[in-house]
């Protein structure tokens, strides 16, 4: 079942680029469209559709959370902030081109 979400993250697009650059060229397994669109107030916005929630989960334990854990710490030392909340999207039809 297609999982999708927004999410909002307090970072730029130098960090952004940062992240992008760690984790790699290799589509991850399940993904259908990746966003990441600069929010008028700061941060940026992630707008997430894949396959499934489990591919979805995979990527960040597998992927994501090894990267970003390791720039945040160069940032934060030991006290990383929590991870900012997703809202979910009801995907009824997606077309891909």
């Amino acid at each position: 079942m297609t999982y999708a979400f927004t999410q909002d993250v307090p970072i730029d697009e130098s960090f952004y680029q940062r992240i992008v650059a760690a984790m790699g060229d290799a589509k991850p397994k399940g993904l259908i469209v990746h966003l990441a669109i600069e929010r008028e107030e700061g941060g940026l916005r992630y707008i997430d559709v894949w396959e499934s929630e489990e591919d979805w989960n995979r990527f960040v334990d597998d992927r994501l959370h090894p990267v970003i854990h390791g720039l945040l710490h160069e940032v934060f030392g030991d006290d990383i902030p929590p991870e900012p909340a997703q809202t979910p999207l009801a995907v009824i039809h997606s077309w891909i081109g």
